[in-house]
């Protein structure tokens, strides 16, 4: 019973991860050609930033987890 709400903690940490990584800004990309910016460095703002921080939490519990699962 333990693996499995092991595996299911692991797995949802995952795919959440995987869709705050989804869900962020890829930077200009097309936006170059149609007369965007061409600043390479650009701020954190809103949203974008919250995000930013969610996944490098998410990554960090998720590794952790998988490192604690490889112990227990």
């Amino acid at each position: 019973m333990k693996e499995i709400i092991y595996n299911i903690i692991q797995l949802s940490l995952a795919l959440f991860i995987a869709i705050l990584i989804l869900l962020q800004q890829k930077g200009s990309g097309l936006g170059q050609v149609f007369g965007g910016t061409g600043n390479v460095y650009a701020t954190r703002r809103g949203l974008d930033k919250i995000f930013h921080y969610a996944t490098i939490i998410l990554t960090f519990l998720f590794f952790s987890f998988s490192l604690l699962r490889l112990v227990i």
